[in-house]
């Protein structure tokens, strides 16, 4: 037998075993991918956010929550001076006209915060990853000494929600179609309506970690997170027709989260 023609046979037959089983991949139910590599570091603030931070309020403030009722309003800075940014670094907790200063947090462009009256307790929202497709935040427990002193009682990184989440997110792609599971519930079935990007990524296509934030309603947090997809053509996750997703949370005071059942938002 002529031996280019071996060659060629095993070359074809190769490529078949590489596609049949990246076929074979697809359509088995896999866990979601995660965009954080590691725990994100907390970097102090500069010297000007820590001289800024006593000043006299003027315009160099934005308002975050002001609960009238209860005493409590959450401030965020941003100019340390007029044309000096504080580069995003810097809240003051105010409860009871009692001000506590944080100069190191770092807030972001638009922080949330809720004040839970029954447990006295502050949640704040900062967005620690924001950029073009790209939104991550940060959450801080907050809560109040007996001469209204505030302090961070417990921090929740946003890799360790997206490592928490990926133990349970799953998914499985039957040519366009991706179904989406919680462990093996079915949450969602979306159609990837993205035409224009060539072939998904035969071997990490569904993404989580780059849309992570929270919101607070009825005394209880919620963590919500929009899936991305990559495709073979870019390494940028598109988030055309995602699902977004919502779970409870309750952070324990080491600051783990403990999350409940995961939810599809309509």
């Amino acid at each position: 037998m002529n031996k280019s023609f071996v060659k060629l046979s095993i070359a074809v037959a190769a490529v078949l075993l590489a596609v049949a089983c990246n076929n074979k991949k697809k359509e088995e139910i896999q866990p979601v991918w995660g965009a954080i590599d590691g725990p994100l570091r907390e970097e102090a603030a500069p010297q000007k956010v820590h001289l800024a931070m006593t000043l006299a309020y003027m315009d160099r403030y934005e308002n975050v929550l002001s609960d009238q009722e209860n005493g409590v309003s959450v401030w965020s800075l941003v100019w340390c001076n007029p044309d000096i940014s504080s580069e995003g670094y810097g809240i003051h907790v105010v409860k009871d006209k009692v001000t506590t200063y944080f100069p190191d947090i770092y807030h972001g462009k638009n922080p949330s915060a809720w004040y839970d009256a029954d447990t006295g307790t502050l949640w704040l929202a900062c967005g620690v990853m924001e950029g073009t497709g790209v939104h991550v935040e940060k959450l801080y427990k907050i809560q109040f000494d007996d001469n209204s002193k505030a302090q961070i009682v417990a921090q929740v990184n946003p890799f360790d929600i997206q490592e928490t989440l990926r133990e349970g997110l799953r998914y499985l792609i039957t040519g366009d179609e991706i179904i989406f599971f919680d462990v093996a519930l079915v949450l969602c079935h979306v159609k990837n309506d993205i035409t224009d990007m060539g072939p998904l990524d035969g071997d990490e296509p569904v993404w989580i970690g780059e849309q992570i934030s929270y919101f607070f309603q009825d005394g209880t947090v919620y963590v919500r997170v929009v899936p991305g997809l990559k495709f073979s053509s870019s390494p940028v996750l598109l988030y055309d027709n995602m699902p977004e997703f919502q779970t409870n949370i309750l952070v324990t005071e080491n600051g783990n989260a403990l999350l409940g059942v995961t939810q599809v938002l309509p």
